[in-house]
């Protein structure tokens, strides 16, 4: 039997593979453009391509992509074959440098906010070597930057791969005035937890909510749901447990280290967490992750969804990041150590965080602002829409006395007892974990739990890395050429910490007088993502990221508009779906029924006129009643459709939030009223409890 580590990255290119198919020279050259950013000749190109194809044919690959993150949130690829005709009539597997480092999928019809006009076709894929190239089916994939004939981005890569940049500039010059000469890179590394839920795949083909707009737009809720807790942490079902080890052994594969997976709150969710990795892969593999996800279950007959809010009622589905900030050395820059009192580099980058959190907090907010998340964020199963950062006890009171410039009171226990003398003392974190935080410590990293499930991981740590190497240019302005850096360190940590601490929050999230404190303290609440979208173009974000070099002020009104665009169209598609299936599917079966009823009732009546039939007769007056309200409120959903024009996406995406939702939410009213009253054979679709309880 092949073990883990003996098939662990068989389909990637990795570092053993090109060690093992490249020169010592080559291999050297690749290296150095991997780890510090050195550029690659065409020589050095071809030699790598030349390598990568031949461990690509040997494994069975028969076609090449130059795999890219357009603005869609997903992937794209389109595939060549390796084959090139020889002299002789026959066919040759060839690859070439240039065939590597660039191509040209047009791609035209890709969302660009206006960086594109229709008749410029001509866009380009470049290859980025610090993410390792993969087989998939039979397809050699090459992880590719994705821009336009004049250098915009056009997708989700680039600018990350920017922020990396100007996060390893910003502190490696910290470093320097520090008087470290060692460490040669910073990199942001990040750790992706995925939440989803898995429902039987015949119930999902009988639901067209759930086709076209990934989340159920009607369903009464079932009696049972996750009131008990039952489902968390419980026993995994031997269905969904033969998907998971499918899942890991093909995610292992490609070298993405699968490593925790768990039933989640809601009935029928679950949860998968991979181990850290730099952002720009952890972005990469995460985007496989709900790929192979979607591949895997279909494989079992299952369907997985990835909306953050597939059922009304019970937890959606978050993607919770956890970064941090570590060297070349092997440091972690966010780990307090055994004396985070004294630690003045660890309270230096902490404090570089607070200040960015707080500067940019409407960015990071509206980094993960979407549709389907609106319906997530400020439940009580994820955070709520205001920014805020735990730092827990300890953290909070050592930058207190820092502030109040007194000693620190370390009365902090590191070992806590269970009162049993066969269970082992354990030590506790410097931290305890806030769940209801959407920016939280966690002991050497932050956890940002306010993403979506189906969302790219590339947007939030992007802004995360821009706004935190912000904070490092400021703090090496300040600290360059001070005379005494152990006392301008500490006066810097302590101005900071003074200037910012009112994004620091260590309460209970979920509460309402959270929400009224917030307020008093000038935090930003972008409730619904328009309310976000419009502080995109503020002065000070346009200011930051054109400033570093992340975005230019065209890429960022483009990304703009296609925020608001896809905002405005995903409403659309919901409200559409809805109004055809209350129409053509929930009213006519409503309706069925209390004709059915009536007749039943005549035919008794019929029989012994002096027979009641109040249960029918009331049934069918109430059934009749919600069908004339739902044919009401679909025709007015679908008049509200009708007159929406226009081509300004932010004016369009304030009228979808205002008028459209709330006519879908009473529309959704009367046919979730219907669905509790009418027979379950004439209920055309699967049920709330159907769905979420029929996985085996």
């Amino acid at each position: 039997m092949i073990t883990v580590p003996e098939y662990f990255g068989c389909n990637v290119f990795d570092d053993r593979k090109m060690h093992s198919y490249l020169s010592d020279e080559i291999y050297e050259t690749l290296k150095k453009t991997i780890e510090v950013g050195e550029s690659l000749d065409l020589a050095t190109a071809n030699a790598v391509a030349k390598a990568m194809k031949k461990w690509a044919v040997e494994n069975g690959a028969t076609h090449f992509t130059h795999w890219f993150q357009p603005m869609t949130g997903i992937t794209a690829e389109k595939h060549d074959s390796f084959i090139e005709l020889s002299q002789d009539g026959g066919v040759i597997m060839d690859f070439s440098g240039k065939e590597l480092v660039k191509g040209e999928p047009d791609a035209s019809s890709f969302p660009s906010g206006g960086l594109r006009a229709t008749f410029e076709a001509r866009g380009y894929t470049a290859w980025d070597p610090t993410s390792f190239a993969f087989i998939k089916g039979k397809v050699l994939h090459i992880p590719t930057a994705f821009c336009s004939f004049r250098g915009e981005a056009l997708d989700k890569k680039t600018p990350l791969l920017r922020s990396m940049d100007v996060l390893n500039r910003e502190a490696l010059r910290l470093f320097r005035i520090l008087g470290d000469t060692e460490v040669k890179r910073v990199n942001a590394v990040v750790g992706a937890e995925q939440e989803y839920f898995l429902i039987p795949e015949e119930l999902y083909e009988k639901r067209t909510d759930l086709k076209y707009a990934g989340r159920t737009l009607f369903g009464s809720p079932a009696p049972k749901g996750q009131e008990l807790d039952d489902h968390y942490f419980g026993a995994i079902k031997p269905g969904v447990t033969a998907f998971m080890e499918d899942l890991n052994e093909s995610l292992w594969k490609l070298g993405i280290a699968a490593k925790t997976e768990h039933n989640e709150v809601a009935p029928s969710q679950h949860e998968l967490a991979c181990i850290y990795n730099t952002v720009n892969v952890a972005t990469d593999q995460n985007q496989l992750v709900m790929e192979v996800m979607k591949e895997t279950a279909r494989r079992h007959g299952m369907i997985c969804l990835l909306h953050e809010k597939p059922f009304a009622g019970v937890n959606g589905s978050g993607k919770h990041i956890n970064w941090s900030l570590a060297t070349d050395t092997g440091l972690n820059l966010l780990s307090p150590g055994s004396a985070p009192f004294s630690n003045h580099r660890f309270l230096l980058f902490l404090c570089a965080v607070l200040k960015a959190v707080d500067d940019y907090q409407d960015l990071l907010r509206l980094s993960v602002a979407t549709a389907s998340n609106d319906h997530r964020l400020g439940g009580n199963e994820a955070p709520p829409a205001v920014i805020s950062v735990f730092l827990g006890d300890e953290l909070a009171g050592i930058l207190d006395a820092v502030e109040r410039g007194i000693p620190y009171d370390a009365t902090y226990a590191d070992a806590m007892s269970l009162g049993s003398e066969v269970i082992p003392q354990i030590r506790k974190d410097h931290t305890d974990r806030n769940r209801t935080s959407p920016f939280a410590f966690t002991g050497n990293k932050f956890e940002f739990r306010m993403p979506g499930a189906s969302a790219s991981i590339a947007g939030p740590n992007t802004v995360l890395n821009s706004a935190v190497a912000d904070s490092l240019r400021l703090f090496a302005d300040e600290l360059e050429g001070a005379d005494d850096m152990d006392r301008a360190v500490s006066a810097l940590v302590r101005r900071t910490y003074s200037e910012h601490r009112r994004i620091v929050f260590n309460g209970n999230g979920y509460e309402d007088e959270w929400l009224d404190e917030a307020e008093k303290r000038g935090l930003f609440n972008g409730r619904t993502t328009p309310d976000c979208l419009l502080h995109l173009m503020d002065e000070k974000n346009v200011n930051m990221l054109s400033g570093l070099g992340v975005y230019t002020a065209t890429e960022l009104a483009s990304r703009c508009m296609i925020l608001f665009e896809n905002y405005y169209k995903a409403v659309r598609i919901e409200a559409r779906t809805m109004a055809s299936m209350a129409i053509s599917q929930i009213a006519p079966s409503v309706e069925k029924y209390a004709a059915d009823l009536a007749e039943r009732a005549a035919v008794k009546k019929g029989f012994a006129p002096e027979i009641l039939c109040e249960f029918e007769e009331k049934l069918v007056r109430h059934l009749s009643a919600l069908t004339d309200e739902i044919l009401k409120s679909a025709e007015d959903l679908t008049g509200i459709l009708s007159e929406e024009t226009g081509d300004d996406w932010a004016d369009l995406s304030g009228d979808a939030r205002d008028r459209l939702i709330p006519a879908m939410v009473v529309l959704r009213g009367y046919c979730d009223e219907a669905e509790k009253w009418t027979a379950k054979e004439y209920w055309p679709i699967p049920t709330y409890g159907e769905l979420m309880f029929g996985t085996k």
